[in-house]
């Protein structure tokens, strides 16, 4: 056994590939957590399965819809399907047509859809899935890209919307449903041969839900393999279904048809009522037995190896329709003696000297009950079940074969060989043979970072109230700053009304910048949407965004230093002056946009940002200059992207040579630029204040780059 890419490896096993089946199988998934929980007053840690020993498939070509009831960790089982848990956290095997396949290279054939529709809301429909195609198809020509647009719009039912914005609560759109179905489109413009969606009919009313599944099953047709989680689907929804899975407390109580539900309850013991659906019938029995003393594991060992569970006594069973009337639970112990159902086959009446003697027919190979611990509501640890007789569940029989030659559930995990790349069309839902390694991303570098510019400049143009908000700002408080230090006097008062000049632009200048907080707050889930399954690169995301608001940067800056650059009668370099402004601007929008990252929300957001204006004014060098600042809070200084343009601005306003006013004291000694600058310990080369740019571009760049880190490695959608 070694490691390879993060993965357990077991070099002595060679699970054979089920033959002859097209879809996604599954063997052995064990997904364990470590929680606290409260055991004897104490907290002590415990390793929890959220997924235990769950094996199966989903056919090709088949809508397969995983249910079950809250907390029964359908999400969970789709993420560990997607290769969206970690790596390492995930024990088991995951094939497709018969192919292992890494998590890596499921983000190429396969889509996932949140629950929540993450898009641009001024965007169109056409719009929307035409950038989805531009970052999804690569090389492929326009052309080809725009008949695949109309022809997925036409798909998804969406034609007479498609020049509507998306819309969100402040702007009118397209309805629910038609919302979802965009959210579906934009992941599957590529063919994916597998699509995922997490409760797609979430939020929805009935006609809608149904609408989305009809949509969904014309795509399965189309060849590829759908897995969703639903919640209570409608009778309508359920004909649309071609494939159950469904699950309680991470353990798989049933997998087939939809129509063998009802037969499934049969052997089970369980009838039917008449006119009930046998779908929420078994959710009702998983329910039941979830509130009992036997858990909802003698349903999965039942679903395993069609050992019959044990009847619920009278005294302990949980009807769900008194719970529901009663509006309380019944917690009493069960009563021993009548827990085997006596209408059982012959398999069943041989349990019962089992059960009256106080053995479990799930005991392990040594002897002794295992019932209290095989049989609890969260599993611990995977226990592979014992030989069974001849009445077997279907789903036994699926995970024998798969299995066989399976000696431990621990025995491989969910890996594929480096070379184990597929043909393009594999990618398109069919089958393939090994060739060479499809690229990680459709697009080249600069493909990408156009088709993201094209999309920023339209989603500003749509509401350019981002923009002209801060040049509306920046406009008004130069104009203000104009009147109000017009012509400062060559007099110590006139030296102090231009140290709070500037001292106030940099401070306005900074706060300019925290419009900039919500820039990716609002954009974090569409980010993390589009790069789970490698639309673009998270470099070419945070390039973009930098080169798109460059020019807008650049106005802002030049509006400012126009209005107030002749009416104060500045000395020293005007382009010198808008630079500094420009460079200023570029440094604080890099800090906040880098803050906007690594913060939960706006609230969090805008608090973090004012905390660390007030921090970097405090240390930048106007209440106390840099050489009385005390030792220990030097760094500060050296942080405050304050300083710098401060610095700047002063040695560019107080020339060295110029006469600025004549000493109080003594009327013929002379202060020029060069002695206020000592005064206040600012240096008077004029390298220097060049450097103060430099400075400025060098945190800008550093923040730019904290900003690609968090994109890069915190903003994965994955589990731990």
């Amino acid at each position: 056994m070694h490691l390879q890419n993060g993965y357990r490896l077991d070099t002595s096993i060679d699970i054979p590939k089920p033959a002859g089946f097209a879809g996604l199988h599954f063997s052995e998934l064990i997904y364990t957590v470590t929680k606290k929980q409260k055991v004897e007053e104490h907290w002590v840690s415990q390793d929890v399965d959220l997924l235990h020993r769950i094996t199966g498939h989903a056919p090709k070509g088949r809508v397969t819809a995983v249910m079950g009831p809250s907390g029964a960790g359908k999400s969970t089982f789709l993420d560990a399907l997607a290769g969206r848990i970690a790596s390492g956290s995930l024990q088991g095997k995951v094939t497709l047509d018969g192919r292992e396949i890494h998590p890596s290279l499921m983000k190429h054939v396969s889509a996932y859809v949140m629950q929540d529709d993450r898009l641009f809301p001024m965007l169109t429909v056409y719009e929307t899935l035409t950038f989805a195609a531009d970052f999804r198809l690569g090389s492929i020509p326009i052309q080809e890209k725009k008949e695949r647009v109309e022809r997925l719009i036409e798909q998804l039912g969406l034609t007479w919307s498609r020049n509507t914005y998306i819309g969100d609560e402040g702007t009118r759109g397209v309805s629910g449903g038609e919302r979802r179905r965009v959210s579906i489109g934009v992941d599957i413009i590529h063919k994916p041969a597998l699509l995922f969606l997490d409760e797609p009919t979430s939020g929805l009313d009935s006609t809608s839900a149904h609408s989305v599944i009809e949509r969904v099953h014309n795509i399965a047709r189309d060849g590829s393999t759908v897995i969703l989680t639903i919640h209570q689907p409608s009778n309508r929804i359920q004909l649309l279904l071609d494939h159950l899975i469904i699950l309680a407390r991470g353990q798989l109580m049933y997998m087939g048809a939809p129509p063998d539900v009802g037969a499934h309850l049969g052997r089970m013991g369980r009838k039917v009522p008449k006119g009930e659906s046998a779908v929420e019938h078994l959710l009702d029995v998983i329910q039941e037995y979830d509130q009992s003393e036997y858990g909802v594991a003698a349903l999965a060992e039942f679903c395993l190896t069609g050992l019959k569970p044990p009847r619920i006594s009278d005294e302990a069973y949980f009807s769900i329709s008194n719970v529901r009337q009663a509006g309380a639970k019944e917690e009493e112990s069960v009563a021993g003696g009548s827990g085997v159902h006596r209408g059982g086959n012959e398999f069943d009446h041989s349990l019962r000297s089992l059960w009256a003697s106080g053995r479990s027919p799930w005991s392990d190979s040594h002897g002794g009950s295992a019932i209290m611990d095989a049989l609890r509501l969260t599993p611990s640890r995977p226990r592979r079940p014992p030989h069974p007789p001849n009445n077997l569940s279907p789903a036994y029989y699926f995970s024998k074969e798969i299995m066989s030659s399976t000696p431990t559930p621990h025995s491989s995990d969910y890996t594929v060989n480096e070379d184990d790349y597929l043909t393009p069309n594999f990618f398109d839902g069919g089958g393939g043979r090994h060739e060479a390694a499809r690229p990680k991303f459709a697009n080249s570098y600069p493909v990408e970072i156009w088709v993201l510019m094209r999309r920023n400049f339209t989603n500003i143009r749509r509401t350019p109230e981002l923009f002209l908000s801060r040049q509306m700002v920046l406009t008004v408080m130069g104009i203000m700053m104009a009147t109000m230090f017009t012509h400062p006097k060559d007099t110590p008062q006139g030296v102090a009304e231009r140290l709070s000049f500037f001292i106030f632009t940099v401070c306005l200048f900074f706060f300019s910048s925290n419009d900039a907080v919500p820039a990716f707050i609002q954009e974090r889930f569409i980010f993390v949407r589009e790069t789970s399954h490698n639309a673009y690169r998270a470099s070419s995301y945070a390039l973009a965004g930098l080169i798109t608001y460059l020019p807008f940067l650049l106005l802002q800056a030049a509006t400012y230093a126009v209005i107030v650059w002749w009416a104060l009668r500045l000395h020293g370099s005007f382009a010198y002056f808008l630079l500094v402004l420009y460079a200023s601007l570029l440094a604080t929008n890099s800090f906040v946009v880098f803050v906007s990252s690594v913060v939960p929300n706006f609230i969090l957001g805008y608090a973090a940002v004012i905390a660390f204006t007030a921090l970097f004014f405090l240390f930048c060098g106007y209440f106390l200059s840099s050489s009385s600042i005390p030792r220990g809070w030097k760094w500060m200084n050296i942080i405050s992207t304050m300083k710098y343009p401060y610095e700047g601005f002063l040695m560019n306003e107080f020339v060295r040579d110029r006469v600025f006013y004549h000493n109080p004291l003594n009327q013929t000694l002379p202060v020029t630029g060069a002695d206020i600058l000592r005064q206040m310990s600012i240096s008077r080369e004029e390298v220097q204040k060049w450097r103060m740019v430099l400075y400025l571009v060098g945190w800008a760049v550093i923040y730019r780059l904290f900003f690609y880190l968090v994109l890069r490695f915190g903003s994965k959608n994955q589990r731990s």
